[in-house]
């Protein structure tokens, strides 16, 4: 606006060519021309002005109730994001509380396996031990058996002579004869 006033004060200035120019002096100039300046001014400048407000009053409510739905919309957002996470909490929860008593029970169920292996391992070293006692016992004892039958054939055949012999064989010839009359 400073621009305009300041190009019409220049033009006061200059030299006039003839009978138009602008006369500057607000004192010497006509009020009747200044207030018809002002009210075609007036006149054409409100519906432009009306106008130009109107559309930014317009622009202004539309932003407004743009920002109303997005702030209603957010909000909404919110309160779905707290009732997730509300559910997610109580899932989580859930899992802990589930995941707890799943590992406790894995861990009972664990202790119960070793112990039942440990249990069977001990049966199988105690039945191990006791086979081999027996089979080293069955092994001595055939042994001892082999070593005193052979010593009981090397007397026998060291003392058996011909004539011990046959009073042998007679002596149990005599008892089977007895054995043969007793029955």
């Amino acid at each position: 606006m400073k621009n305009i006033t300041d190009s019409f004060l220049s033009l006061g200035y200059w030299p006039s060519a003839g009978s138009f120019g602008f006369n500057t002096d607000i004192l010497a100039t006509n009020p009747i021309n200044l207030s018809v300046v002002l009210g075609v001014l007036i006149f054409f400048g409100k519906g432009v002005l009306s106008d130009l407000l109107d559309n930014r009053k317009e622009r202004i409510l539309k932003t407004i109730r743009n920002s109303e739905e997005l702030r209603e919309g957010a909000i909404e957002q919110l309160e779905k994001a707290r009732v997730r996470l509300k559910k997610v909490e109580m899932e989580a929860d859930r899992f802990r509380v589930n995941g707890y008593s799943e590992i406790e029970r894995e861990k009972f169920n664990l202790i119960n396996s070793i112990y039942t292996t440990l249990e069977q391992l001990e049966n199988y070293k105690n039945e191990t031990i006791h086979f081999e006692q027996q089979r080293a016992i069955n092994e001595v004892r055939q042994r001892v058996f082999q070593q005193a039958l052979q010593g009981a054939l090397g007397t026998l055949n060291s003392c058996l002579n011909n004539e011990l012999h046959l009073r042998t064989i007679s002596a149990n010839i005599g008892m089977f004869g007895t054995m043969k009359e007793i029955k």
